[in-house]
This record gives structure tokens, C-alpha cells and sequence, in this order.
């Protein structure tokens, strides 16, 4: 398979992609729109898809396949979830038929959300070991890091990090950990509404679900968050510092607020609101098209 360099994988991923769990889907009836997705986030000019949901290798085959060069990543696998040995062989097969188009994101998970959950950073060193010895390149895996040791590990056993459900700041202080080489590629949540109250009853309706679980207001309270912030489906403040809403020109501006303060590339979550022509959608095309027109 080769070595690959931190600055392949840099240019590989382009400096905007799209993050989504519904392009994941195995909905039969889903099959071909998602195909015809894929091919349209290639044509608007994104460099990635990130596939939410704990996502397996098996996941990215269909996109490989309708694209022809669009980068296809696990944001993330879960290490409970998926044996290494199964990761490394299905990882072989997919960069067989398409080299150099697959990342493989790798997570902890959450507590509540695996049966087998223990020791988290030991289990993530174990799995790396384990890979690597299967022969999956360092430089095909980033990790879902949020705190220091994990950061750090991205640094030392990968080819980056993949940040969910975090802030500019945490990506500059992700930045300083990881040093000017690692991968940095943050994803953001987008709501394309300028109606406040609008866009943050969408983001709040979606954000619940992250509040109940440890790992993100750890990372919060680190960023100067308090419990009072996590009440409600978050504080104004909360919930302004993660999801990027307003007008195209806004919006656009807080993407770039990543990328100043560090980011290599920026993967974008779509959070439809109420009345939105994607109010609905499988998919969020319409979305999509318009982050393309904006970034553009």
C-alpha cells in the first residue's frame, strides 16, 4: 500500500468536506440516491465525506464506487464496535480497489453507547497495535480526539485528528498539541438560516442527544463551559460556539474561524431547520449545494 505522508492526506482531503450519517444509510430504497449524492458533493468541489454514526469500511465501498477521486472516511468506526482484524482486512480490500481514496476515522465511543467499554485510551492503543500489525498504514487513520492523551496519540500513532462537536478554540489548542504536521479536520454543524430563533431550536433539538454524554461536556467545561450552558438543549452561548448559522456571509466566516485556528480541513454537518427546502429530505442536498456556493 505505500507510505503516505501527512501532506498527501492534507491534499487529498481539500480544505472543506461533508459530514453526514445519512450517507451511511443501508436503506435499500437509498441506495441509488445516495451513489448520485456522492457524485454531485465530488462535482460541487468537496474534498471528503465523512460518514457518521459509527460507521464500518463496509459503509464507504458505495461511495468509492460512484466517485472518482472524492476521499471516503469512517467519522468514526468504533473500536467496541468493529474487530481490528475485520477492520484491517475489509481497510486491504477497499485500498485494492481504490487506493489512496479511504480514511479510516477511529473512536473511543461513549460509555452509554458501548456494552464493552473499558479503558478507552489502552483499548485505542491496542488497536492501533493491532492494525498495524495487519498492515493499515498510520497514515490512512485519524482519531475522533478531544482531550490532551488522545490528541496526543493522534499525533504519535496516526496521521491526525478528527475532532466531533467542538469550538475554533478547541481546535487551536488541538493545534498546539498535535504540532504543524498531524491532519487537523474538525467537523462543524451548519444550520442555513438566518432566523435566530429558528436555527438555534434546530440545533438544540439535534445538540440534546450529545448533553447527555460525558465525553463532550468534559471537552465543554474544559473550554470554560459550565452546567448552566448544558440546561435546555444548551445556552445561547453553547449553542452559538458550535453550530455556524446566518446569512452566506456568516456562516462562511465562522468555517474560516476554524481554519485560522488551525484546521487543515473543515467537515460539514448539515442540521436542517423547520420550513428548509431539505425540511424532510433523506438527504440534505439542497444544503449541500448552497455550502458549495458559498465556500466557493
Amino acid at each position: 500500500m505505500g507510505d503516505v505522508t501527512m501532506a498527501d492526506l492534507r491534499d487529498e482531503l481539500g480544505r472543506y468536506g461533508i459530514w453526514s450519517a445519512e450517507l451511511r444509510s443501508e436503506d435499500p430504497a437509498l441506495r441509488g440516491e445516495i451513489g448520485e449524492a456522492a457524485a454531485e458533493l465530488e462535482a460541487l468541489g468537496f474534498g471528503a465525506v465523512w460518514l457518521g454514526g459509527s460507521s464500518g469500511v463496509e459503509h464507504a465501498v458505495p461511495l468509492a464506487e460512484a466517485t472518482a477521486k472524492l476521499t471516503v472516511a469512517t467519522g468514526i468506526l468504533s473500536i467496541w464496535q468493529y474487530e481490528a482484524a475485520d477492520t484491517a482486512a475489509r481497510f486491504r480490500d477497499l485500498e485494492s480497489r481504490h487506493p489512496g481514496r479511504f480514511v479510516l476515522g477511529l473512536g473511543a465511543s461513549h460509555a452509554r453507547l458501548a456494552a464493552r467499554y473499558r479503558r478507552p485510551y489502552s483499548a485505542m492503543v491496542g488497536y492501533l497495535d493491532a492494525l498495524a500489525a495487519d498492515g493499515v498504514p498510520a497514515g490512512r487513520i485519524v482519531l475522533a480526539a478531544l482531550g490532551p492523551r488522545m490528541l496526543e496519540l493522534a499525533r504519535d500513532r496516526a496521521a491526525g485528528a478528527h475532532p466531533y462537536l467542538v469550538t475554533p478554540e478547541h481546535t487551536s489548542q488541538a493545534r498546539g498539541v498535535l504540532g504543524a504536521g498531524p491532519v487537523l479536520a474538525p467537523e462543524l454543524k451548519v444550520v442555513l438560516t438566518s432566523d435566530a430563533e429558528s436555527a438555534r431550536t434546530a440545533a438544540r433539538e439535534h445538540f440534546a442527544r450529545y448533553l447527555a454524554l460525558p465525553n463532550y461536556t468534559n471537552s465543554f467545561q474544559r473550554l470554560g463551559f459550565t452546567e448552566e450552558d448544558f440546561a435546555g438543549g444548551g445556552s445561547d452561548r453553547l449553542v452559538d460556539a458550535v453550530y455556524a448559522w446566518g446569512d452566506d456571509a456568516r456562516v462562511r466566516s465562522r468555517i474560516e474561524d476554524f481554519r485560522a485556528a488551525g484546521a487543515d480541513h473543515v467537515a460539514l454537518q448539515v442540521v436542517t431547520p423547520s420550513g428548509a427546502p431539505d425540511a424532510g429530505a433523506a438527504l440534505p442536498r439542497a444544503g449541500w449545494r448552497r455550502l458549495a456556493e458559498l465556500l466557493s
